[in-house]
């Protein structure tokens, strides 16, 4: 026999408050592949940072060198970098205002 579905009727008519959880995208699954290239790139990243760290006190006389432009470009004077987290935010928001 099919299986039987489930129903949930609304209270009074009324359609209940909407939570985050709902909204939030489903959870990710990640490939072993996935993890192991997230693993190289931070280990990789933590091995620069410490290099970085050991030449800047004088341990290391070679080793990564942190880039410092000697003469700007005039163009780039008030160049603001996006802050990527707040964007996607209020992507997130948009989304959620369009559908409701």
């Amino acid at each position: 026999s099919p299986a039987q579905k489930l129903v949930f009727n609304r209270v009074n008519g009324k359609r209940p408050p909407l939570l985050l959880q709902q909204i939030s995208a489903p959870e990710e699954c990640y490939t072993v592949a996935h993890e192991e290239n997230v693993r190289f790139v931070y280990e990789a990243w933590q091995q620069v940072e410490q290099q970085l760290d050991g030449s800047r006190s004088g341990d290391s006389a070679c080793g990564p060198v942190q880039y410092v432009e000697k003469t700007p470009n005039p163009g780039l004077k008030n160049f603001v970098p996006i802050d990527l987290e707040e964007w996607w935010a209020q992507q997130f928001l948009a989304k959620i205002e369009n559908c409701s």
